[in-house]
């Protein structure tokens, strides 16, 4: 799949596709039906299937303190995309002067000038421009006037939940995975590469990959369950979510504790798959408390991991 990084990076070549815009946070199953509807649409018009995404994202740059947790990066959602079928993420950067243009200004330079756009396919929630002044109305009414036509994709729903980004981010602060799981059309992950750190996991007899989050805030915290996909293959194991209070970490991380498992993973990206949590984050009154907590942590979550692979035998 083609990544465009910039409006000034978009070509002539690019000129004429059928797009789609949006965060695309987590690329759950509302995310899915839109992206199956501009692939279809693609091939009916023979043209290259797009998506939009803006980083950082808009919350991000007018509410940094209180925006949300991500569910996914850039480089994840990429991938999960591509996997999806489209052949374009144009990734524009979104900063106060972008934000400050007119809705008729967003239409009249990307998406005619500079895109061409033959198609667009949005949500049913979907605003742009100066103070979200844009809406579906709008486009109808250029697409009209310019030469593109404008679908609205409905919001997908579950047993009377409508999929959204925020539910998944309500259902991982209540650590309901199921539920989260049935949004997303997977289980949740999150997928990053590991890094050299001060090495005291191994000191205390639990090695560990770490992963740093490289996102302000995590949408769930706390010990899980895992499994892991390496280069090597998939395996069990235990993981912390968060900040170290019992050593006075202040930056959240990814600690993962792989069991049977001795290969190298520095510089690696590794998933790691969220099965059940064990939990919450806690402050120990020693090192010792802390190791003795850790192998509580191990086993509960190999019994947890057993079951499951039971389960699936069954």
């Amino acid at each position: 799949m083609q990544l465009v990084r910039g409006i000034h990076n978009i070509q002539p070549q690019d000129h004429g596709c059928v797009l789609t815009i949006g965060n695309f946070d987590g690329v759950h199953k509302g995310h899915q039906r839109v992206i199956s509807a501009l692939v279809a649409k693609a091939k009916a018009l023979n043209c290259v299937a797009a998506v939009l995404v803006f980083e950082p994202q808009p919350q991000e740059l007018f509410s940094p303190d209180t925006a949300p947790a991500r569910l996914c990066r850039l480089r994840d959602k990429y991938a999960l995309l591509a996997a999806l079928g489209v052949e374009r993420l144009i990734c524009v950067n979104f900063n106060r002067q972008f934000a400050s243009q007119s809705a008729e200004q967003f239409i009249e330079h990307l998406l005619v000038e500079k895109l061409g756009i033959k198609h667009l396919i949005v949500g049913d929630d979907f605003h742009f421009g100066q103070n979200r002044a844009g809406d579906f109305t709008m486009l109808s009414q250029a697409g009209r006037t310019f030469g593109f036509d404008v679908t609205d994709t409905a919001s997908c729903k579950l047993a009377n939940c409508r999929v959204s980004s925020t539910a998944i981010r309500a259902a991982l602060a209540q650590d309901n995975l199921v539920d989260v799981e049935n949004m997303l059309g997977r289980p949740y992950s999150i997928i990053g590469k590991v890094f050299h750190g001060d090495k005291r996991g191994r000191q205390l007899g639990f090695p560990t990959a770490n992963v740093l989050l490289k996102r302000r805030t995590s949408p769930l915290t706390g010990v899980f369950a895992v499994q892991v996909t390496t280069n090597n293959g998939t395996f069990n194991g235990v993981a912390n979510i968060g900040a170290r209070p019992t050593i006075n970490g202040v930056r959240q991380q990814l600690e993962v504790h792989i069991f049977n498992f001795n290969a190298d993973l520095y510089g690696q990206c590794i998933e790691v798959i969220i099965i059940k949590k064990l939990r919450q984050v806690m402050k120990f009154a020693s090192l010792a408390a802390l190791t003795a907590q850790i192998k509580l942590d191990s086993e509960q979550a190999k019994e947890q991991l057993k079951a499951l692979s039971d389960k699936l035998k069954d």
